[in-house]
């Protein structure tokens, strides 16, 4: 497989979605901050992740979150292929400090395809996080408030996400609330 620096940079999905969020249906009021995907921040940039991006750090920053294991370039490369070639199902947005050509957050909605409510879109919002450097500048606010907002602009008909309950207050200001009789359950088939 050819590097990263052979090849075009490749976005996983058209920036101008991203353009056409319009935050001012947003729960948070990002904009009185003077802060919208266009405009995420000093140095900052948000996009859609890009295949050179497992040079700017992406594996470290998800490495924040979870167990990640040896995620090569290679590797990197593969799975970013395989999302890319399933378009309109994934979502993974990025701010880049670009002063140090580093990914400090990023944010991923899944689109499913259902049978159910005449076939609609049902969106999954997974994979938030925020470089501890940069945490209080409410760019996490502004990957969940974007994401929520093109997850409703691609016609979802509901979003969902999971969190720990210490995240339970962040999640419930975009209007996430926990659904009356349902659990959410999950088995793991490997660490």
């Amino acid at each position: 497989m050819a590097n990263v620096s052979d090849m075009e940079r490749v976005s996983l999905f058209d920036r101008k979605i991203l353009d056409d969020v319009d935050l001012s249906k947003g729960k948070c009021n990002l904009l009185d901050f003077g802060i919208s995907p266009s405009n995420p921040g000093e140095n900052l940039c948000m996009r859609p992740l890009c295949s050179d991006d497992h040079e700017k750090d992406f594996i470290q920053l998800l490495s924040q979150l979870t167990k990640m294991g040896d995620i090569t370039e290679e590797k990197f490369l593969r799975r970013f292929n395989a999302m890319k070639a399933h378009t309109g199902t994934y979502y993974i947005i990025v701010i880049e400090n670009i002063k140090l050509g580093k990914i400090v957050a990023c944010g991923s909605l899944i689109v499913e395809q259902k049978f159910i409510h005449e076939t609609a879109l049902r969106g999954r919002i997974e994979d938030i996080v925020v470089d501890d450097s940069c945490r209080g500048q409410k760019i996490g606010k502004l990957i969940v408030e974007t994401l929520l907002l093109l997850s409703e602009k691609l016609g979802c008909y509901k979003t969902s996400l999971e969190c720990k309950d210490p995240l339970l207050p962040f999640y419930t200001q975009f209007g996430f609330v926990a659904e009356p009789d349902q659990n959410h359950l999950i088995k793991r088939f490997f660490h």
